[in-house]
């Protein structure tokens, strides 16, 4: 009987829901460079509404360069050693 009430106890703080955390961010995991919110994607959408029935799509391809259309992000001063599950802005341990 013990068991079952110390089992529904710890239940019951278990269940109980979680408190937002507002501590700020540790110096050392600030990150200086931010990727673009959303990712590299458009901003707004190409077309406003989807091509009316019958009308003629022509695609024409891109004139940038790669490297023009997704420019690669400008380089850290500094890259910290990467943490567990950590593998963006930082580099790898050892070598």
């Amino acid at each position: 009987m013990k068991l079952i009430a110390l089992a529904a106890a710890s239940f019951v703080a278990f269940a109980a829901p979680a408190m937002a955390q507002t501590a700020p961010a540790p110096a050392d995991e600030v990150q200086t460079v931010d990727d673009p919110k959303g990712g590299y994607q458009p901003a707004a959408p190409l077309f406003s509404a989807p091509p009316a029935p019958g009308a003629q799509v022509i695609f024409v391809p891109n004139t940038q360069t790669p490297t023009q259309a997704y420019p690669p992000p400008p380089a850290q001063a500094t890259y910290p050693i990467c943490k567990k599950n950590q593998y963006d802005n930082c580099r790898q341990r050892g070598g």
